[in-house]
């Protein structure tokens, strides 16, 4: 059986943007998302506020399974759910 993880794209207001299969395609969304404001985008884990790299976030996902990652600048958010197909 293949493991297939699927990642979704969500704003502040909760608004689903879409589901992507790629870690670096959904990022760049997020980035794009979030990088509205004149802050630099943090990324929140449950270790807290760190920075928004695609590495930090790669390392972060590894292994978890229905996790929410957080990214902000200002008041401009996005959120990450990494979640996987079941059959």
């Amino acid at each position: 059986m293949t493991n297939i993880y699927t990642y979704c794209l969500f704003d502040g207001e909760d608004t689903f943007y879409g589901v992507y299969s790629s870690l670096k395609a959904i990022y760049r969304d997020a980035m794009q998302l979030s990088n509205r404001g004149s802050k630099v985008v943090q990324m929140k884990t449950a270790d807290g506020w760190g920075s928004a790299s695609l590495t930090d976030l790669r390392n972060t996902l590894k292994g978890e399974i229905d996790i929410i990652i957080e990214f902000r600048s200002g008041k401009h958010v996005a959120k990450i759910l990494k979640t996987k197909l079941k059959e």
